[in-house]
């Protein structure tokens, strides 16, 4: 990614009515014909399954879903935002993330996820000059893609059969079936659990950091929730976390109370909630 890319990208993200990237700023560029990561048919059919599926809640919530397609862009990134009015929500796919040799077709589904979340994720919200913004924080997109979204994508596919294509930590087999002794469900949650670990290696490969491991969290404890993007381990702790809570994606979320559909200590959980190394519960710990 050159210079001017990088400028460009930071300027069109950082409108009043945008969030950062999926990733901070990066210097990877990936161009068309790089054979790695998902093909374009591939990208086109993930993008395709999301859209099916969120374009009609974003309608229920008064809003336009708008996918665009950039996979011609070797930025190595996504993004999203909102028009003027509220009634658009923009979400920007450049190619170049789905090149990355890390990346799979969960992987991206997660990054959609990730993306849709800022606008129906819920709290806690990022804060723009002592106010609320309209998004929810990184953390919290991250926490919601695996809790709730790609719950919803994958419910109804043949999830024994997807996890078949990966070597599954037994840490992973150990503490989704802890959370899901039925097979269909804990299927899911390894599935969701690998999504996360391919997008985790993206990111440390972008901020050339080690990569993130499900055994060893980040003991990091922040004195209140941190809105920009955690480092990658923190991030893997949210999607896995996310994918261990029990809490039905059908119970939604809430836009103020960050309790409500969610696994949180203040309702007795102790797995399946939010990391502390971006968050700080708001109530009673």
């Amino acid at each position: 990614m050159n210079k001017l890319a990088i400028l460009t990208f930071i300027l069109h993200t950082s409108s009043s009515m945008a969030c950062e990237g999926f990733l901070p700023p990066n210097k990877l560029s990936l161009p068309v014909g790089h054979n790695s990561g998902l093909s374009e048919f591939q990208y086109e059919n993930v993008i395709k399954k999301v859209e099916n599926i969120y374009a009609p809640i974003a309608k229920e919530h008064g809003a336009i879903l708008k996918l665009d397609r950039k996979w011609e862009s070797g930025t190595v990134n996504a993004g999203t935002y909102r028009d003027e009015r509220d009634t658009h929500w923009h979400v920007s796919l450049y190619g170049g993330l789905a090149r990355h040799l890390s990346m799979t077709e969960d992987g991206y589904a997660l990054v959609l996820c990730h993306e849709i979340g800022h606008h129906i994720g819920g709290a806690p919200k990022k804060i723009i000059n002592e106010k609320p913004f309209w998004a929810s924080t990184e953390g919290q997109s991250d926490y919601w893609a695996t809790l709730k979204c790609l719950r919803r994508v994958f419910q109804s596919e043949d999830n024994d059969l997807a996890i078949r294509r990966h070597d599954v930590p037994s840490f992973v087999s150990k503490e989704c079936k802890n959370s899901f002794p039925e097979k269909k469900e804990n299927s899911l949650c390894i599935r969701i659990a690998m999504a996360g670990r391919a997008v985790s290696k993206v990111s440390a490969d972008s901020r050339v950091a080690p990569f993130p491991e499900f055994s060893t969290p980040d003991p990091a404890v922040v004195p209140q929730v941190f809105d920009k993007h955690p480092v990658p381990q923190c991030r893997l702790d949210s999607y896995f976390q996310g994918a261990l809570c029990s809490k039905s994606f059908k119970v939604s979320v809430s836009q103020h109370d960050e309790v409500i559909g969610t696994c949180h200590p203040e309702s007795g959980y102790q797995i399946g909630t939010r990391p502390l190394c971006w968050f700080r519960p708001s109530v009673a710990e």
